[in-house]
């Protein structure tokens, strides 16, 4: 019974005010906000919103088509339920650790791991598809603004290029003729298309595999992981600007899109009924992770209390309705079944419509929004390996501040190589489905902890209220099952075995360390 001790919320905010664990208190609700935006801006608006409207039939998705808003809108509703349950627990608990801090005050130390190792998902591997994203358009916007043509395959990660080359021996000479007649088919016969194929055939290799490396994504999270290294602050600042920046930019989208809107691509609006916009909510998830790393910053906040739950519903809300009209305007510009397999669908759509110059902007604006969403998601996932240092579930290594930056300097080094390395070498459709079934867990255990510390410590201050928490947070809990029900098996199987291996290490190490355990808080 033990792993299930709770640690009491004095004893949280005594572990954050101890001398060598202190933080800089930097923030104001302006900056946590602006980083709320940084991190939901990003890789999902960008790249995912083509695939969450077209579908693909090939891996049974279910296109959304133009009620892809409705998708956006009931996902919006789901994180808007969470996101108050995560603004009344930062409020009462301004201690760094998001969902794993809230899980150790109200279920025990078993469940705040499960959560911690959790979190590790969805932070670290989110930011691997960022970067992966990143690499993507960077190359595009290089290619296209200043003509520098990197070779494909540096840009190309390892698993992808294994694909191309189970796939292309089977490819016959009229089908790689007829995918070079359509660069944008894709996939054919489980192949990727000629053109990429061709990529291999350029690329280094060894015992007769091609050599291939998505080195951009590697050169983008060093650099972030360095900002994150000397600063808060001055991450902040920079998330600022970029974040100005791919706001004005999608604004830009709606405002130069609506006149080129044919009421005629909406119909039908929706093509699959409800099973496609499910399908659809289950992939524009992704673009709406982002909000609840605001939470990690609790101790950097001058008054979290009132800061922190101004900094995650103000990004969430803003972020809805920026999505909402971009959604209607891609559909509205572009028939939805033309956006199948296109990685850059927002540039697509102007450069579809003999508006180049707007296309480039938009990549730069990708760039620019994937950087703000990689700087944030490198700020909260140091603090979560520091908060479970604290408690002992981690070595002090990990919990370690650097004593001029006073930063978590180890876990920063750290969470750029688990990054940088995956970011190499993975295939970002399988990174971003574990991102999501992550994240939804941990969304769930935050609605839970909500409900529980009403009925546990009532009496305990809080600076915000959920309102109407009974029927709010179940039906959070709820959403999140609904949204988790459209991602597909191999993505739960992975989540299992992601949690089988964490449950390893605590019991083979957390369990003995743990500072709650062994009587030291």
């Amino acid at each position: 019974m033990n792993l299930f001790r709770t640690k009491s919320l004095e004893q949280l905010k005594a572990s954050a005010e101890e001398p060598e664990h202190q933080l800089k208190k930097n923030l104001g609700a302006f900056d946590l906000t602006m980083f709320g935006i940084g991190a939901i801006i990003g890789a999902g608006i960008f790249s995912s919103i083509g695939t969450a409207a077209a579908g693909n039939m090939a891996d049974g998705r279910l296109p959304a088509g133009p009620g892809l808003v409705l998708s956006i809108l009931i996902v919006a509703l789901i994180c808007g339920f969470t996101a108050l349950a995560y603004a009344e627990l930062a409020s009462m608990i301004p201690v760094s650790g998001s969902a794993y801090t809230y899980a150790y005050a109200t279920l025990g130390e078993l469940m705040a791991w499960i959560i911690g190792w959790d979190l590790l998902l969805e932070y670290a591997i989110s930011n691997v598809a960022v970067a992966i994203s990143w690499g993507d358009y960077a190359r595009s916007f290089l290619s296209t603004v200043f003509h520098v043509n990197i070779p494909g395959w540096l840009g190309m990660d390892p698993r992808s290029a294994m694909k191309l080359v189970e796939g292309a021996p089977a490819m016959t000479l009229s089908t790689k003729l007829h995918v070079l007649a359509d660069a944008k088919l894709g996939v054919v016969n489980g192949a990727a298309t000629f053109a990429n194929w061709e990529v291999l055939k350029s690329a280094p290799n060894v015992a007769g595999f091609p050599i291939t490396i998505n080195l951009l994504a590697v050169i983008i999270t060093v650099l972030i992981t360095w900002l994150c290294y000397i600063g808060i602050k001055e991450s902040a600042r920079v998330n600022s600007v970029m974040v100005v920046v791919k706001v004005l930019i999608l604004l830009a989208v709606v405002g130069l899109g609506i006149k080129f809107i044919d009421t005629g691509n909406w119909h039908p609006f929706v093509p699959h009924g409800w099973r496609g916009i499910q399908a659809g909510a289950a992939i524009i998830f992704f673009a709406f992770i982002g909000f609840d790393a605001v939470s990690t910053t609790a101790e950097e906040c001058r008054n979290p209390g009132r800061d922190l739950p101004l900094g995650i519903l103000w990004s969430l809300g803003i972020c809805t309705v920026i999505y909402a009209a971009v959604a209607l305007v891609v559909t509205g510009m572009l028939h939805y079944t033309k956006l199948g397999g296109i990685a850059d669908p927002l540039s697509f759509i102007f450069t579809e419509h003999k508006m180049g110059s707007i296309a480039a902007v938009i990549s730069f604006g990708a760039v620019i929004a994937t950087t703000a969403a990689l700087l944030v998601y490198q700020v909260g996932q140091p603090r979560i390996f520091m908060s479970m240092s604290r408690d002992g579930l981690l070595g002090p290594w990990f919990g370690k501040i650097h004593k001029k930056f006073q930063t978590p300097s180890n876990a920063t080094v750290l969470t750029g190589f688990l990054v940088a390395i995956p970011a190499a070498l993975l295939n970002i459709d399988e990174v971003v489905e574990l991102a999501n079934i992550g994240t939804l867990f941990a969304f769930v255990i935050v609605c839970v902890a909500v409900l529980i510390l009403r009925k546990r410590r009532p009496e305990a201050p809080r600076k915000f209220l959920m309102p109407l928490v009974w029927v709010l947070a179940p039906a959070g809990i709820l959403g999140c099952f609904w949204i988790a029900k459209g991602l597909p098996t191999i993505t739960w199987i992975r989540f299992v075995v992601w949690l089988g291996i964490g449950l390893v290490i605590y019991f083979i190490y957390g369990v003995k360390k743990s500072r709650l355990q062994n009587g030291d808080l």
